[in-house]
Order: structure tokens, then sequence, then C-alpha cells
């Protein structure tokens, strides 16, 4: 096996590692607010390693066998990891507003700014 290989196999992990983490967060916190953290920091970083693994192996064959296909498939993971990183906190800030305006309040907060900044009635 090449090097290249193992470093692929290295992101993998580390996307596998971080994806199941986000999964764990979504099963055991306690609100919708310290769910969607969990899993939107997770995940997004785990992404990035799916796509750093899918890039390096369209890299590789690129080089290897001058196919621009793997370049194109390397450009493509490239954007959608971008369309993610922008996206995924976009949603999760509008699901936590959401839920926040909705009255659902955090488990365990000592202090509540958003509710502070609305007036105190959540209105």
């Amino acid at each position: 096996m090449s090097p290249v290989e193992y470093l692929i196999y290295a992101f993998l992990a580390i996307n596998i590692t971080f994806n199941m983490l986000g999964s764990i967060a979504l099963h055991r916190f306690p609100d919708v607010y310290t769910r969607l953290h969990g899993a939107t920091k997770c995940t997004t970083f785990g992404t990035i390693f799916a796509v750093l693994a899918v890039v390096t192996h369209a890299l590789y064959q690129l080089h290897v066998t001058g196919d621009p296909k793997y370049l194109q498939m390397a450009l493509h993971s490239f954007v959608a990891l971008v369309a993610l990183l922008l996206t995924n906190p976009v949603g999760a800030h509008a699901i936590a507003k959401a839920a926040h305006l909705s009255g659902y309040k955090p488990a365990k907060a000592v202090v509540d700014a958003y509710e502070e900044k609305l007036g105190g009635d959540g209105e």
C-alpha cells in the first residue's frame, strides 16, 4: 500500500470518528441547542476530512493516470465542501432561533442573552 493510501485512510478514520461523535451528541445532549452544537461542529469537521480524502485520491489518480475526470472529481468535492461550510452553520442558527422563538428554553442555562435582548418575555 502506498503512503497516499495510508493518508486517505487516516482522513476517512478522522471523518468516521467525528461523525460518530456528532451522532452521539444528538443522542446524549439534553436540549436542541447543545444537540445542534455537537452535531453541527462534529459533522462539519468530519466532512472536511471526507472531502480531503476524496481530493487526495482524485489528485493522486490524476497524477498516475492523467485522466482529467479526477480533476473534475476534486473540484466538485471542493465546491460541495464550500457549500457545506456556508450552509451548515446558517441552518443550525435558523433552527436554534426558531426553537428559541417557539419557547423552547435551554436546559440548565444560567443566562439567556437572547431573551434579554428581546425584552424578557420572548416576543
